[in-house]
């Protein structure tokens, strides 16, 4: 019955009217436009060095991706240059899927997919389209309350839950496979979710949504650290007024920033983040208070939140803000901060006693620290 109620949830409702849209399919929100002279000089430079561009990644990918794997062990330099500088948004969604490891799991795992979503059935449904309408609600693609868009992100998520029921279903998951689906299928968005989580070819990524939120919590405690090391006057001056990660930086790490910040900047981030991993994020995290730092550093506690989740325009400028990030070196730091983190919280071995089993409970999600990572609203 509750699985009936959950699909006649699906009949799509009527289509928005027609709104101005942006190149990656999002509603404009600012109609002023430049001078039309100014916007087609600008725009035929674009295209052709975008054009170039383009040719350059075709030839180094190769037909459906048969040259990459040759290619990046021929010239790895090459290709980490040109993926910081952003793929090409055309081959996006293929770049990704070799990057990932996730072409390789579906080739490896025929039909899987199906099976999950048509035959398959998860405690999650009902918390998946509760949550739905909540993913990229400014995208012409999953606008239409129950249209195709939405359907997709569903039986993505559905999917999920039922492939990895330690994990199940967690909020800010959505906003990964949304993203996703915009440059793939709901198939090969899929896949690329599960080498995601479970570590194909960077570490797994699934401690960001496990019970209590762990790899949040170790994410943010080295963030914090990196701060008071790389820009010690702010590291003191959050500390004044106690200020800490969890209030502003949780969802940076859920969504890898795809949650609130300009999908421009967003885009570039996955395509490091696919290829180097979470380094990326911790490095964007760190450019951002050095690019504010001056700003930051004057501003009480209530002011201080508000810039954190509210960072300015000129800040999110991905060719700005990337450089700058990736002139922050944190890999050897945050090896050495993992291994320190696990020495703290190693736990002692359980005493064994003849307890009567308990039944199972449902995952409490919420974080055991004073301060818990910030629900996405």
């Amino acid at each position: 019955m509750e699985r009936k109620r959950a699909n006649e949830e699906f009949d799509p409702g009527p289509l928005s009217p027609a709104k101005p849209i942006d190149k990656y399919g999002f509603i404009k929100q600012d109609q002023n436009n430049p001078p039309e002279g100014l916007t087609k000089n600008k725009l035929a430079g674009e295209n052709e060095r975008g054009e170039s561009k383009v040719r350059k990644w075709r030839k180094m990918i190769g037909v459906g991706g048969s040259d990459w794997k040759h290619y990046v062990r021929r010239k790895p330099h090459v290709v980490r240059r040109r993926i910081r500088r952003g793929i090409p948004d055309c081959l996006r969604g293929l770049v990704w899927q070799l990057i990932s490891g996730s072409r390789d799991l579906l080739l490896m795992n025929p039909g899987v997919y199906e099976q999950l979503v048509i035959y398959e059935t998860s405690a999650s449904e009902l918390d998946i389209i509760r949550d739905i309408s909540r993913t990229f609600p400014s995208h012409v693609f999953f606008q239409q309350r129950h249209g195709p868009g939405q359907r997709s992100l569903y039986n993505v998520l559905k999917a999920y839950s039922v492939y990895d029921r330690d994990v199940g279903y967690v909020q800010g998951m959505g906003f990964i496979a949304g993203l996703l689906l915009l440059y793939m299928s709901e198939e090969d968005a899929f896949w690329l979710l599960v080498a995601l989580l479970k570590g194909a070819v960077h570490a797994p990524m699934e401690g960001l949504y496990l019970a209590g939120l762990p790899l949040v919590q170790q994410y943010l405690c080295h963030f914090e650290q990196l701060v008071k090391e790389h820009m010690p006057k702010l590291g003191e001056h959050f500390s004044q007024e106690m200020i800490n990660p969890s209030m502003y930086a949780s969802q940076w790490f859920i969504t890898v920033f795809s949650y609130s910040f300009p999908f421009p900047l967003a885009l570039r981030i996955w395509d490091v983040f696919l290829y180097e991993g979470v380094k990326v994020v911790f490095q964007v995290g760190l450019a951002l208070m050095r690019y504010c730092h001056d700003d930051l550093i004057k501003l009480p506690f209530e002011k201080l939140i508000h810039a954190l989740r509210n960072f300015p325009e000129d800040a999110m400028n991905p060719d700005a803000l990337l450089p700058m990030a990736f002139s922050i070196k944190v890999t050897n730091r945050l090896e050495e901060l993992k291994l320190e983190y696990e020495k703290r919280n190693v736990k002692p071995p359980c005493p064994v006693e003849p307890v009567s089993k308990q039944p199972k409970t449902s995952h409490d999600r919420s974080s055991p620290t004073e301060n818990p990572p910030q629900p996405i609203p």
